[in-house]
């Protein structure tokens, strides 16, 4: 078991606490120890789905199409690419 040092503050409805008091007694954990499992259980599931795109097959055709034949770029974005070419020559540091 690691070494406990970090602390959390979490503020709740008086019905939520209550909520997870019980839950945590009924599992016959401390407060401590239930909101912890939930950390655990719940925190690797939420990051995955994060960090996964899902597509269907058609998403990703029209995506791949997109990406073989992207639009001309606009004049704004010509211009800016301009500018970066030239140094941002006009553009005064503040």
């Amino acid at each position: 078991m690691s070494l406990k040092t970090e602390r959390v503050e979490a503020r709740f409805s008086p019905e939520i606490k209550r909520l997870a008091e019980r839950a945590a007694t009924a599992s016959g954990l401390s407060l401590t120890e239930y909101l912890t499992s939930l950390v655990i259980e719940y925190a690797p599931k939420t990051l995955q789905q994060h960090k996964t795109i899902s597509l269907t097959n058609q998403q990703f055709d029209d995506f791949i199409a997109y990406c073989d034949k992207p639009p001309k770029p606009s004049e704004r974005l010509q211009l800016a690419a301009k500018r970066l070419e030239e140094g941002f020559g006009n553009v005064v540091a503040r």
